[in-house]
């Protein structure tokens, strides 16, 4: 076993050695250069020194191939949107590289083979415009659906070029609306105007790089032109308009963001915006019947009641605008369930709960002021989403998944029962598999519900090579799923695989999320550790078989945990990563996460950043595990220059550690199969590398 330094002496190190750190003298700050020659030079050729180790791993090549071939398929299930009485998908194949976007009926949907039509094919569109054009969805105006913004980025970033495209010609619209390339939204307000948000030029966009002004935009005039609606502080995140088409009627409607998690919304009557009279961090859940859904972040107190967290609520609206406060409870949370999502049909409110991490789904329906509750029932106790569901008509499809059922969607058509409509194929063979629950207590004594996967044939005794998966942030909860690379990578070549549930996500509501911000996020990190123990205490694994996986927060979550705890683990993946929570804030859309963790500008908060900023903990003479970093260089949501300069100074100080750049994908892996299918068979054969055999 390696000697490995204490956390706790990490951790004091770290801080001594921070308080005197200036940015200005950071030896890698040429590496946020995200197109210098000096830094892409040296990305260039970390790419061939870790790409050359990472290939001659036995079992990359026969992954990358398996990968490709699960990804290509054409047995996955093509998921649709349902657009007035068509049902619309984006597809890439080996012979769609980029991606077709197309359409077809539910009675060809039905088929095993449906026949569809193509809309926009982004292969042919690139060849012809001369750039690597990547789909990033369509915004369309109800309940026709035939005026389309389709939005398109170059190399996959977040920013967007969009273009008004219609359906029914199958062609972009001459001199239609256009927005030319950032970080924009749009949405119809009807056929001749648009709600626009995007760079209007100079001081209009926040530095969180959103728009931080909504203007109306009719259709032949100059987009500079646009009226302006609203504006709000360049330190905000920003401001976003819309207009909701519903059946009964057609609400204009805005909301500002102060941070995330807070801010206001307001309803545009009669030319007035009026702000909804409602608790800063709720959240909108939008209309149905002429009812306004909100569910709660925080307690609150109102009309003579008081109405718990995490609860979701419905009034009448035009009651609420005049002052009435009597809501009707649609669900309420316990200890251990929670509100994961809402939807509507034409008649129906559609609600999914999460029931100690398993998912359940119900059906509400509004009869002479009263609601109606039944509960549908899924296949097993996995997880459970809605697919796609539209406000002109009552049928819906229903998406079920757990960790070894291959996942199914499901249509819902009336008051029928879910009828299996599409089936994902077995991408691996889960004969003799085993999903588990179990608890591990953390340093304050919470209890940290996790996942175990056991392949065919476990036994426990510290010997399995294990894989532990962790996020913990921005209230987003990791669920059971059906995945092809984890089962083909992974379980079927006899490795665990784990899913924690950190504070800091929405596992159990908003208190679960709240209780890990800023002076607390050190929980995160105590609930991972605790997990990694509990682990090696069931003898699940052992710290040289067991590695931890995380991207985005969660590649900081990996990054900081391996640091505070070296000698619990034998392998880091950590993908699109923060690490340098001293200058998070000054770049790209970092400004937009210190409701999460801290302004690091103010000293008494950057007092408890610094204890887990990776790239400020990170000793010389630490003893790590070894660690693969990834990212790209067209992420520009968490900058590349993150990951970069860690890899770099961990080099510079003689670590372990290996790095690969891919030049497309924005926040992700990559823009096609083939680019996704080649870095995730990279780090996939880096684990192996690093815990299949004596544990690197």
């Amino acid at each position: 076993m390696r000697h490995r330094m204490s956390w706790i002496l990490i951790v004091l190190c770290a801080v001594t050695f921070v308080a005197a750190a200036d940015p200005a003298d950071d030896p890698f700050l040429w590496l946020e250069d995200v197109e210098g020659e000096r830094a892409l030079e040296w990305v260039r050729a970390e790419n061939s020194r870790s790409t050359a180790l990472l290939e001659e791993v036995p079992e990359f090549d026969p992954i990358r191939a398996r990968f490709l071939e699960i990804f290509d398929s054409s047995e996955r299930i093509p998921y649709v949107k349902i657009r007035a009485g068509e049902l619309r998908n984006f597809w890439q194949d080996a012979e769609h590289v980029r991606g077709i976007w197309r359409r077809t009926t539910l009675e060809e949907y039905r088929k095993s083979k449906p026949t569809w039509e193509t809309l926009l094919d982004i292969d042919a569109l690139s060849k012809a415009d001369g750039e690597k054009w990547v789909y990033k969805g369509s915004t369309c105006l109800p309940p026709e659906y035939q005026h389309c913004m389709i939005a398109l980025s170059p190399g996959g970033g977040d920013a967007v070029v969009y273009r008004e495209f219609d359906t029914k010609k199958r062609a972009f619209v001459k001199d239609g609306f256009s927005v030319p390339l950032a970080k924009s939204s749009v949405d119809w307000r009807d056929v001749d105007s648009l709600w626009v948000g995007t760079d209007f030029g100079e001081g209009t966009m926040t530095t969180s790089g959103y728009a931080r002004q909504s203007r109306l935009w009719v259709r032949g005039t100059p987009l500079a032109e646009a009226k302006l609606v609203f504006e709000v502080p360049e330190d905000w995140v920003g401001v976003h308009a819309w207009t909701s088409h519903d059946p009964e009627r057609r609400y204009d409607l805005m909301s500002t963001t102060p941070e995330f998690f807070r801010g206001s919304y307001y309803l545009m009557l009669d030319g007035r915006k009026v702000r909804l009279d409602l608790p800063e961090d709720v959240s909108f859940k939008g209309l149905f019947k002429d009812h306004l859904l909100i569910s709660l972040r925080s307690d609150w107190e109102v009309g003579g009641r008081s109405y718990p967290q995490d609860a979701l609520l419905a009034i009448g609206l035009d009651d609420f605008l005049e002052g009435g406060r009597e809501f009707d409870t649609l669900f309420e949370p316990t200890e251990r369930s929670s509100l994961k999502s809402v939807s509507t049909t034409r008649d129906s409110l559609l609600l999914a709960t999460l029931e100690n991490v398993r998912g359940r789904v119900y059906r509400l329906r509004l009869k002479d002021e009263k609601w109606e509750r039944e509960e549908i029932a899924l296949p097993g106790a996995g997880s459970a989403s809605f697919a796609a569901t539209t406000d002109y008509a009552e049928s819906w499809f229903l998406s079920y998944t757990d960790f070894l059922t291959p996942s199914s969607l499901y249509l819902v058509e009336g008051d029928k029962k879910p009828e299996p409509i599409k089936g994902t194929p077995a991408w691996f063979n889960a004969d003799g598999m085993k999903t588990a629950q179990y608890e591990a207590t953390s340093k304050d004594g919470t209890q940290i519900p996790y996942f175990v996967v056991t392949p065919k044939n476990f036994t426990a005794d510290g010997s399995a090579p294990t894989t532990l998966y962790g996020y913990g942030g921005f209230e987003v909860s990791l669920l059971p799923r059906y995945s092809g690379k984890v089962g083909s990578a992974w379980l079927e070549r006899g490795g665990v695989y784990v899913l924690a549930n950190l504070r800091g996500g929405g596992e159990f509501g908003p208190r679960w999320h709240i209780a890990a911000l800023k002076e607390n996020r050190h929980k995160v990190y105590e609930d991972y550790i605790a997990v990694a123990e509990d682990l090696i205490a069931r003898k699940i694994s052992s710290p040289e078989h067991l590695g931890i996986m995380g991207g985005s927060q969660g590649g900081l979550l990996v990054a900081a945990t391996f640091l505070m705890r070296p000698d619990l683990f034998g392998a880091v993946v950590s993908q699109v990563p923060l690490m340098d929570m001293q200058r998070f804030n000054k770049l790209l859309a970092g400004a937009s996460w210190m409701g999460e963790y801290g302004n690091p500008d103010i000293p008494e908060e950057w007092a408890y950043i610094q204890t887990w900023s990776p790239y400020h903990i990170v000793q010389p003479d630490g003893d790590y595990p070894g660690v693969f970093i990834w990212t790209t260089t067209r992420d520009d949501r968490v900058h590349p220059g993150h990951a970069r300069k860690m890899a770099a100074k961990m080099l510079d100080q003689g670590h372990e550690a290996l790095y690969f750049e891919n030049m497309e994908g924005g926040h992700g892996s990559g823009s096609t199969n083939e680019q996704k299918a080649y870095a995730s068979a990279l780090e996939w054969a880096f684990l192996w590398k690093q815990l299949g055999g004596d544990g690197g």
